[in-house]
């Protein structure tokens, strides 16, 4: 496929922002569709910044995670499902970075890099219907998995099954999204991030080679293999906040050329109703606040990256409160904001063809991806306690 905007030499932030315009004028239209956003999706491979967060000696761009979170937020304010799904893709990518040996995610990197693979996600730890079973010199996975986010329309997938002779233990492997025995269904039918395809897959007898598994040092086995959680957690804050933005400038945007001044309020033009401004007052100081959480996790997750291996438990904890405080605050303001926008608009604002509702839809529906009550739990025994975060793959 050919890459046509890194021909051009421009930087990647451009690129998405060019991208995101593209993608701002189906958006609404696409949000109502549902399914797979095929175009979309080709147009990212065509882009180049699949390859965003690759190191530049393995053929990517070589960013860090906040340029990468930059450019997350930077699709999820006009289209929060190809924003998810970009995210997923990086995270899947950093997956086998910290789950596996050099030789193995230095190959899917060069690979992913030349071919402008998507990555897609059928690793759910708490589902636990898919089974691994031995074989002789390979493995099989059967089952169900949910929450399969990015999973139609990808070249590889990550993938993760219990071992039926291991107590239960979790196998992760990375395999090509069209091996035999794989079916991936179109049966996300949610409210929100209606085009990130998280519905189900179905393994059935799919042979996995040892070479495909992450074993090495495998999941969450050190400090800096359980960054794969925290990566994950950031994605969403990064994804809450760009919506939240989205939102506040539509918004904006309404009350600005659409909105008229209520008959009480004694004001010629809606901009000076004072209820109407204190509300783009508490819009602005919660979305400030968020943005600076998130930019500072962000920084403290770049400075542990760079730690690699020697990365301890101690720093691990420090990342682990820095993005869990950005994204409660993330959620919280993100939720308010987009629920609040009404409130500046007004009943015509209502309108199917306007669709500020499917900015809440879509927070509201990512952010149930793991409660926020036990993230203020962990929260709350740092601060009275100085306990930090048990590492699990939400934590």
């Amino acid at each position: 496929m050919t890459v046509t905007y890194l021909n051009a030499r421009k930087a990647p932030l451009d690129i998405a922002r060019e991208l995101a315009s593209e993608f701002a004028r189906t958006a609404v239209d696409r949000d109502a569709q549902g399914g797979t956003p095929k175009a979309e999706r080709d147009r990212l491979r065509q882009s180049g910044l699949l390859a965003l967060s690759i190191p530049a000696a393995l053929g990517g761009l070589g960013a860090s995670w906040s340029e990468t979170f930059e450019v997350v937020r930077e699709f999820a304010r006009v289209d929060s499902s190809i924003g998810h799904v970009f995210g997923f893709h990086h995270l899947m990518l950093a997956t086998v970075r910290l789950f596996a040996r050099p030789e193995q995610w230095q190959t899917w990197f060069k690979l992913t890099a030349s071919h402008n693979w998507f990555w897609g996600n059928t690793l759910n730890p708490l589902d636990t219907r898919t089974v691994s079973k031995g074989r002789n010199g390979w493995r099989e996975f059967s089952g169900q998995k949910s929450f399969c986010s990015g999973a139609n329309d990808s070249e590889m997938l990550i993938a993760s099954a219990v071992d039926e002779a291991a107590d239960g233990k979790l196998l992760i492997a990375a395999i090509p999204s069209g091996r035999t025995g794989i079916t991936l269904h179109n049966d996300w039918h949610n409210m929100g991030q209606r085009q990130t395809d998280s519905g189900s897959v179905t393994f059935k007898r799919v042979r996995v080679e040892e070479s495909d598994l992450l074993l090495d040092p495998g999941p969450l086995s050190t400090p800096f293999a359980c960054l794969r959680p925290l990566i994950a957690q950031l994605h969403f804050a990064n994804i809450f906040l760009g919506i939240a933005e989205g939102a506040f400038e539509e918004a904006r945007q309404y009350t600005l050329k659409e909105t008229r001044p209520w008959f009480r309020s004694g004001v010629e033009n809606n901009t000076q109703d004072p209820y109407v401004l204190s509300h783009y007052g508490d819009f602005w100081v919660g979305l400030e606040s968020t943005r600076m959480l998130v930019e500072r996790a962000g920084q403290v997750l770049d400075d542990a990256w760079a730690k690699g291996p020697a990365l301890t438990s101690e720093e691990r904890g420090a990342v682990a409160i820095a993005i869990a405080t950005a994204k409660v605050a993330a959620s919280r303001n993100g939720l308010e904001l987009c629920s609040k926008v009404f409130e500046v608009t007004g009943a015509r604002a209502t309108h199917a063809s306007v669709a500020l509702d499917r900015h809440w839809r879509n927070l509201r529906t990512q952010s149930l991806h793991d409660p926020l009550d036990y993230k203020l739990h962990e929260l709350g025994d740092w601060a009275l306690n100085g306990t930090p975060p048990i590492p699990t793959f939400y934590s």
